[in-house]
Parts: structure tokens; sequence; C-alpha cells
């Protein structure tokens, strides 16, 4: 435990809450000094006092803004919604560098919960079939199995996969299937948790690297697949 880290402030929740009631940029722009504090600086605390845990389970944490802290601003370009911001604390905790194109644990925390998951969205296309072909060996299978089967026990699910069918040269595969019809392997959790109380003061490092570690084996299966 990390004895110079005090914990998230709990403004951070109640700026986290009034962004989300209050989503634009005029609001934004009067509430910069909130912002400043309660969010950025509070944020890269956090994530500075998750370096050494990360490391401790082979994961990689850079403590700023566009690092492992997640910007606030959302790319509204093809989206129906426009709403100018993630009202969220989105840290990520990487199988390696840069941290943005790892897979990863992701520990979220916002308004109405504390959320987390590992994986990669969009899989490039080398790990994606360096990933299939690990997933029709019974030994690399089997470890996997075994890795998602706990992240499950801390509340972690699949989305439904992203292809209707198997891939061409694939066949039916069993209960496993199902992996094999996924370009994005995401186990995260369905619904926003109850916040932790340990979140607020020093013990928030272990907490959170305690979720990390039973999550970090699905990143490292996944960041050794090349």
């Amino acid at each position: 435990m990390s004895d110079a880290y005090a914990g998230l402030p709990r403004a951070t929740i109640g700026f986290l809450a009034a962004l989300a009631a209050h989503n634009d940029r005029d609001w934004m722009a009067a509430h910069r000094a909130d912002y400043d504090r309660d969010w950025k600086a509070a944020g890269i605390a956090l994530a500075r006092a998750l370096v050494i845990p990360a490391a401790d389970i082979g994961l990689t944490v850079v403590p700023k803004i566009d690092g492992s802290l997640r910007r606030l601003h959302r790319d509204t370009r093809f989206s129906a919604d426009k709403r100018p911001f993630h009202a969220r604390m989105h840290l990520v905790l990487a199988a390696g560098e840069p941290v943005g194109k790892r897979p990863a644990v992701h520990l979220v925390i916002g308004p109405e919960g504390f959320d987390y998951g590992v994986g990669e969205w969009a899989m490039p296309p080398a790990r994606l079939a360096a990933y299939r072909a690990a997933l029709c060996d019974a030994s690399a299978r089997g470890a996997l199995l075994r890795h998602i089967a706990a992240a499950e026990g801390l509340g972690c699910a699949f989305d439904p996969p992203d292809l209707a069918r198997l891939p061409r040269g694939f066949t039916a595969a069993g209960d496993w299937e199902h992996l094999l019809r996924r370009r994005h392997f995401v186990l995260r959790t369905p619904s926003p948790r109850p916040m932790p109380d340990d979140l607020f003061g020093p013990a928030a490092p272990d907490l959170l690297a305690g979720i990390a570690a039973t999550l970090a084996p699905v990143a490292h299966w996944l960041a050794e697949l090349e």
C-alpha cells in the first residue's frame, strides 16, 4: 500500500455527476478549476500510485492524460451522441507500451459506480490471426479458458460475438466456439458496481491492483500472441 497516497477525493465523484448532468462545453469552461483539481490532478495521482503495484503484475502505467488516464473528450464525428465529454475517470493498465494500443486492464470510475474489464478492442490483423490459431491449440486454449473463468468470477462477461458465423476455414468448436467469432476481445462488468469505500482512502492502490491481478493474465495471454 502506498503511504503517500491518501485516496481518490470524493469531490471527483461530485464533479463527474455534475458533468453527466451538464455535459456541454460552456459548463466545462465554467468549471475548469474543478476539472483541473478533481479530475486531472486526482486521476494522475491515482495513476501514479498504481505504477509500482501494476509493475509487480507485469502491467504498465503511464501517469498522464492520453497515457494511462483516458481523456474526457469524446470523438463525436461519427456518433449520433454529440455530448462532448465522457463523465468518467478511465485508467488503463497495459501489457506493454504504448498503453493505448496494447491488451490491457481497464478501471472506470463514474458517477453511478465502478466498472472494470480486460482485453483489446479491434485486435490488429496479425494478433487476430494468432489468436484464432492459439484457440485451436488445446493447451493455449485451456490456459485462456482458466483466465476467463477467473475474470468471470469477478463479475466480468463478454458482449455477444462480433461475427454471426465462424471465420472461413474453421469448424464448429463446442462451447468455446464464440471465442472464434470475436474481433474484439473484451470481458467487462455489464453494469456499474457499487463504489468501494477503500477507493477513497490509502488502500485504493491495493484494491485496484488486486482486481487487476485477477484480470491481468488475460491481457498477458493476448499480448504474447506476437
